[in-house]
């Protein structure tokens, strides 16, 4: 099993920055994939952004290529997402996820991961 404890939500106006982290444990987070998703109240879990195992290939959502980072430290076991230039539709619980395993799926369909964080907010005030 994998334990995923993502930190570093809060409220913040928009055109400001956040930085969430996402700690693993359990397993050898240097092999798995990692995903950034979201969810908006009333909304599907949607993908953000994600990463390979070694960093060198990084994904993102039109909505924040070119404001959100996704990064990892496998030496800290962490997953990060810098957010800048926040905008009110980016209210969300965000998700961090590993996937360890192939589930015949892409890694920007929530149902190729194996494991999820239990969330953490970010309220972007106009």
């Amino acid at each position: 099993q994998v334990q995923l404890v993502e930190s570093g939500g809060g409220l913040v106006q928009a055109g400001g920055s956040l930085r969430l982290s996402c700690v693993a444990s359990g397993r050898t987070f240097s092999s798995f994939d990692m995903g950034w998703f979201r969810q908006a109240p009333g909304k599907e879990r949607m993908f953000v952004a994600a990463i390979r195992w070694s960093g060198a290939n990084r994904y993102y959502a039109a909505s924040v290529k070119g404001r959100f980072t996704i990064s990892r430290d496998n030496a800290k076991n962490t997953v990060y997402l810098q957010m800048n230039s926040l905008k009110p539709e980016d209210t969300a619980v965000y998700y961090c996820a590993a996937d360890e395993f192939f589930n015949g799926s892409t890694r920007y369909d929530r149902n190729e991961y194996d494991y999820w964080g239990q969330g953490t907010q970010v309220t972007v005030s106009s």
